[in-house]
């Protein structure tokens, strides 16, 4: 579905050089402490992501309207989440009448997928005031509209609680197989990246509107997502310290570890298609290792190399990182994640605040988040943002 800007609401003050230069070059007020390497690899993830952008506009926002029907492509169309029906919700008699919804888009470059849309939820207040915010990510084939349980629980106690598309799903896919489409065609021609590292630019470009409303604490921005929003909160906070509280759930995974380990397979076969064409191109009877890499390499440069878990998720540390998985998950192996946890850890123990890192292996659980994961995230915001 293609919006075309109506009216530009909002222009953002900090150009994406000027961000990039906060990041290489972090103000004394940031409570991150940045290492000269963290800040190369930041700036070395920022020119992947500028390497395949369409002509850069300035950020602004288009108003929008509630989405009546909203776009998963799954079938049958899911229509509930334990998990999320579980998220803690203050109880507030009249919570429907002041609950305030907004509907708008971001533009963030030019083209289709440069609209963001965008689903904020908060409490109607007498007096503004400056609010934790928490910024929400849907897993793979679903949209932001499937995250409201969790919207409406965060809202109902405080926050103001934000969630996107992202590229090629929800309000932005125009098919049952627009994402399936997107990273076929990312492997054939190499000019998008909608494996992570697209939305990833969008959540950049979320941080430079959301600093700038008069109802956001700047300060106090946490994210959090499941499954491939997961690996978005992952290397979002790891690019962008404007996020300052982050928990990624069933997200992390050591992408060079799998290859290696020959634990790929489940990983691979939850977006095959991609894959499968690779495989055809370059001339292999099976999917192999070989091929793994390559479409990491071609999709997502570095996601498997210099970008992979065990440089970026320490790179987040000292900012209070929670760590969400499935002790039994195939698509994070926990193999995988011993070296960015031992990284994680140590930039918290050096930092003096070792309170700042967990890591939760759910006993008996695979690839699914579950109340616990809820539960335990919902607890880890309350103690570093309501503060």
């Amino acid at each position: 579905m293609q919006i075309k800007p109506r009216e530009r609401l909002f222009k953002s003050p900090n150009s994406v050089t000027s961000f990039s230069s906060q990041l290489i070059t972090p103000s004394k007020s940031m409570a991150t402490v940045e290492t000269d390497a963290a800040a190369e690899l930041r700036s070395q993830f920022l020119n992947v992501l500028r390497s395949r952008r369409p002509t850069e506009v300035p950020l602004s926002v288009v108003p929008g309207e509630p989405v009546k029907d909203p776009f998963c492509q799954e079938t049958p169309k899911p229509n509930f989440s334990e998990a999320m029906a579980s998220c803690p919700k203050e109880d507030i008699p009249n919570f429907k009448e002041l609950l305030q919804e907004e509907n708008f888009y971001l533009t963030t470059e030019e083209g289709g997928q440069g609209l963001l849309p965008v689903l904020v939820l908060s409490m109607k207040e007498s007096e503004k005031t400056r609010r934790p915010t928490i910024v929400f990510l849907h897993s793979t084939h679903k949209c932001k509209e499937w995250l409201r349980p969790l919207l409406e629980g965060y809202a109902s106690r405080g926050y103001i609680a934000v969630a996107i598309d992202s590229r090629d799903h929800g309000e932005r896919a125009t098919s049952m197989t627009t994402y399936r489409d997107a990273l076929v065609s990312s492997w054939k021609n190499g000019d998008t990246m909608p494996f992570i590292f697209d939305t990833v630019w969008d959540l950049i470009k979320l941080a430079d509107y959301l600093t700038e409303r008069e109802d956001v604490d700047a300060s106090k921005i946490g994210i959090t997502g499941e499954s491939l929003g997961g690996m978005h909160a992952w290397f979002a906070a790891f690019v962008d310290t404007r996020y300052s509280v982050v928990v990624p759930i069933i997200g992390v995974q050591g992408f060079g570890w799998a290859v290696e380990h020959d634990k790929w397979q489940a990983r691979v076969n939850s977006i095959k298609a991609v894959f499968e064409e690779a495989r055809a191109d370059l001339g292999k009877s099976a999917i192999d290792k070989e091929v793994v890499q390559k479409v990491w390499d071609r999709i997502a440069p570095g996601l498997a190399s210099q970008f992979d878990a065990p440089y970026t998720v320490p790179t987040i540390a000292p900012r209070p990182l929670l760590m969400l998985n499935g002790e039994d998950d195939p698509r994070c192996p926990l193999g995988g994640l011993k070296i960015p946890e031992s990284g994680a850890r140590k930039a918290c123990e050096e930092a003096n605040c070792p309170q700042n890192f967990k890591l939760i292996a759910q006993p008996g659980i695979g690839h699914q988040m579950t109340p616990l994961m809820v539960k335990e995230a919902s607890d880890w915001f309350d103690r570093f943002l309501k503060v």
